[in-house]
């Protein structure tokens, strides 16, 4: 692969995200609840307003915010918003705000929802999952560019990964880590990050990112760069630098 054409692929996903931040119209993952029994009722829906209002307004002052609201256990939503690691509290409450508008329109009679953009991460559910890891939401992102030396890279994608998820699982308290690596092959680094929401415990925390890193292996080896973004944490992964200052 010519440096040209990965210089291009490069722009072309940075400048994706770019449009998705300004635009905040495509999320890069949504997931409404779609069967009966998951249909909200309208005081669940009076509840998860207000809660949802609430968590939004609260995200931007640590980057996570969490809350139930209600009086019975029929119409009591429960929430939270994680903004990434990296972003301002600007960025954060401008990305809450955009979840919290989409999650609504796209799921307007949904008990559960997710909804995932580059910035932040917005769920609900009827039940109590606060401390539980969510196996069930996750999507992928990767580059389309393959590497010259996968077993290399992998060996050394993991490694980086390996060391941000204790990181951030033991060494700080919003549950995040980021940090970079040199390759072997001439000037090129290895850019990493992983985080995970902060009501898990910090073993459970290790465990999400440990499942999450395997699961890089299996759909993105090879690539380049590539992310998993879960309802419960996010390993991400590129050969360029993209931890916001």
């Amino acid at each position: 692969m010519s440096s040209s054409r990965l210089t291009s692929s490069l722009y072309l996903l940075a400048f994706a995200l770019l449009l998705q931040n300004v635009l905040g119209t495509d999320p890069l993952f949504s997931r409404c609840s779609s069967t009966t029994n998951s249909t909200a009722t309208s005081s669940y829906k009076t509840s998860l307003n207000v809660l949802i209002g609430s968590i939004y307004h609260l995200a931007p002052v640590e980057g996570f915010a969490l809350g139930s609201l209600g009086q019975s256990s029929l119409d009591r939503p429960y929430g939270l918003v994680l903004c990434r690691g990296d972003v301002s509290p600007s960025e954060c409450r401008t990305c809450a705000v955009i979840a919290a508008r989409e999650i609504h329109k796209s799921c307007p009679n949904s008990k559960r929802a997710i909804i995932a953009y580059d910035n932040c991460l917005m769920k609900y559910s009827d039940t109590d999952f606060f401390g539980q890891i969510d196996d069930e939401n996750k999507f992928y992102m990767w580059n389309v560019n393959n590497v010259s030396n996968p077993v290399l890279f992998h060996e050394k994608t993991t490694e980086l990964l390996s060391q941000l998820a204790t990181k951030a699982s033991y060494n700080s308290t919003k549950l995040y880590a980021a940090g970079e690596m040199d390759l072997p092959e001439g000037s090129t680094k290895l850019y990493g990050m992983t985080h995970c929401t902060r009501d898990l415990s910090s073993a459970d925390c290790k465990k999400c990112l440990d499942g999450a890193i395997t699961d890089l292996r299996r759909v993105a080896y090879g690539k380049a760069g590539a992310r998993v973004v879960g309802g419960s944490c996010m390993a991400i992964y590129e050969i360029y630098p993209f931890v916001k200052a």
